[in-house]
């Protein structure tokens, strides 16, 4: 295909919000709007930032159950 082609080619996901600014997504790094948003979600992630709550595995508790 040409460039004249592919430029013209409609992309298969419309454009949302980015998750961490609210801009418009880009289709280089979707679903954020920058490659900077996507390395800051990534960071927060590898942090633990993001942690989903449950209950503690076997045989490991908290220090704050230990009293």
């Amino acid at each position: 295909m040409s460039e004249r082609q592919v430029s013209s080619v409609t992309p298969l996901r419309r454009r949302g919000k980015c998750p961490e600014c609210g801009r418009l997504s880009s289709r280089q790094s979707f679903p954020f709007c920058s490659q900077r948003c996507k390395d800051v979600d990534l960071n927060r992630w590898l942090s633990g930032s993001y942690v989903i709550p449950g209950e503690p595995l076997d045989g490991q508790k908290d220090d704050e159950d230990r009293g």
